[in-house]
Parts: C-alpha cells; sequence; structure tokens
C-alpha cells in the first residue's frame, strides 16, 4: 500500500473521532467529494495483513451504527469487498487475519434484525397479482378473454409473505454463514440505487468469483485467486443476481453479463431452481 494512501486513510480514522454531534451530518455529505478514500479503503480490505484493517472495520462499523443514512450507505458500498475478503479468507482456512471483518458484518447483521426499539423485524413482501397495474404491464392490456380484468380481479387477491424474525449471531459457523450473508446482500439490494460504479464492479466481481471458483470456468476466465470450491446457497445466489441485473441496467454492461453467466452456470451445476428461475 502507497505511504499516500496509508495517509488518507489515518486522516479519514482520525477526522471522525473528533467530530462534535452536531457536525456529523454535514461530516457524512461531505464524504463523496473525498475522491481518494474509498480507493484506498478498498485496498486496505483487499489487504488481508493490513494494520490498517481492524481501525477501518471498527469505523466501518461507528458508521452504520450511527444511523445516518449516509454514513450507513458508505458503509454498505464495500459490503461486496468485505464479503470476498470473509469467504477467501476461510476457504484459505487462515481466519485470524478475518477476524475484524467477520466481527464487522455480524455487527451489521445485529443491528438490521431489530428495530429502533431492540425487537425482532418482521420483514413483509408482497407478492404482484397479475389484476393490479405495475410498470411492467396493465391488466387491460392482457388480451386473453379468459383473462378479463374482472376474472383477474376475482383471483387477485394480495399475497403477502413475511420473513423472520432472524436469530442474533455472536460468530460465524458453517451453518450460519450463508444466513447471515444472503440477509446482508438483501440489505445492500435495498440501497443498490445508491451504489458507487466501483461498488457494482466488486458485486459482479465477487459474484463471477464465488460461483467459477474450483470449476473448469476458472481457468476460462482467468482467475488465479484460490482454487477451493466455496459451497453457496440457492437464496445466495438470488441476492446476487438481484444486485447484477441493477448493474447491467447501470452501465456496468460487460462486468455485469459476465457475472450472470457465471452465476448460472452455478446455478445449474447445483441445480438451484430458484437461482435459474430468476437469472
Amino acid at each position: 500500500m502507497l505511504a499516500m494512501d496509508q495517509g488518507v486513510v489515518e486522516e479519514w480514522l482520525s477526522e471522525f473521532k473528533t467530530l462534535p454531534d452536531s457536525a456529523i451530518s454535514t461530516y457524512a455529505a461531505s464524504l463523496k467529494d473525498k475522491g481518494s478514500l474509498i480507493p484506498a479503503l478498498y485496498k486496505v480490505i483487499r489487504e488481508n495483513y493490513s494494520d490498517l484493517l481492524e481501525p477501518v472495520c471498527h469505523q466501518l462499523f461507528e458508521f452504520y451504527r450511527s444511523g445516518v443514512p449516509q454514513l450507513q450507505r458508505f458503509t454498505l458500498q464495500f459490503l461486496p469487498e468485505l464479503l470476498w475478503s470473509l469467504l477467501s479468507v476461510s476457504a484459505a482456512r487462515d481466519p485470524h487475519t478475518s477476524g475484524c471483518i467477520e466481527a464487522l458484518l455480524l455487527g451489521i447483521y445485529n443491528l438490521e434484525i431489530v428495530d429502533k426499539d431492540g425487537q425482532s423485524k418482521i420483514l413483509s413482501f408482497t407478492v404482484p397479482s397479475l389484476s393490479k397495474p405495475s410498470v411492467y404491464h396493465e391488466p387491460s392490456a392482457i388480451g386473453s378473454m379468459a383473462l378479463t380484468e374482472g376474472a383477474l380481479a376475482n383471483h387477485g387477491l394480495s399475497r403477502v409473505v413475511y420473513s423472520g424474525p432472524l436469530l442474533q449471531r455472536e460468530t460465524f459457523t458453517a451453518q450460519n454463514r450463508f444466513e447471515v450473508l444472503t440477509f446482508l446482500l438483501l440489505c445492500y439490494n435495498a440501497a443498490l440505487s445508491y451504489m458507487t460504479p466501483t461498488s457494482l464492479q466488486s458485486l459482479c466481481q465477487l459474484s463471477s468469483r464465488v460461483s467459477i471458483c474450483g470449476y473448469p470456468r476458472q481457468q476460462l476466465r482467468r482467475y488465479k485467486g484460490i482454487s477451493t470450491r466455496l459451497t453457496v446457497t440457492s437464496e445466495f445466489l438470488v441476492q446476487l443476481i438481484t444486485g447484477i441485473h441493477y448493474a447491467l441496467c447501470n452501465g456496468e454492461v460487460e462486468l455485469g453479463s459476465k457475472a450472470l453467466d457465471d452465476v448460472l452456470y452455478r446455478a445449474q451445476l447445483e441445480l438451484f431452481p430458484e437461482a435459474l428461475l430468476v437469472g
């Protein structure tokens, strides 16, 4: 890591600690103007043995815990890179280098699964109905006589699906790792419109690497990182595809197309119907 980048990170670490509460919102708005900071933080996260990694993770958690939306989104933009760092270190069986990243990710997860009163959240999702107009269709435009607007209305009762409550987690285990990471990706996807191009590129790279490591396609992609196959779940791949879809439509056509192809490749190998359907 260059001395200049290290200086930028160290200055960022020190200035937030001295801010009075009244100046935090102004500081949060000014972060987008620090052009050299974000690339420097990416370098810290990618260097697992950096002395700055632990204080950076601690400060990112402080940002998230502050409750200021702009600071929370600042932390979220690094989520794909943090996930890849955690998974690659886990695959290399060197957990000592990822302790602060684990603590950061678990901290965000435990904050997000409860409301402001500390009660467990119950997430609700409304399943779309053909009888209700959407950005994709108008009920009156469906030409089949069998699917008249009146007939659709009779079958168009809104269906709501609930998720939660989720359990607090203190450590990552083989059983809960992807439950936590999938939920974190759900939080990331909820803020996709605020993510920087660098963050979207990182998401696409995460998707490709997770999907192809240890498989013949790794040679095709000429990726020389870890060669261990990473366990994934269908729900995790679905969240990746959601983010890739946004990246594809917002300037990352080449990386997004490659990432989608790689995720579908893995979904076919694993026979994951949900990921194949969404993809």
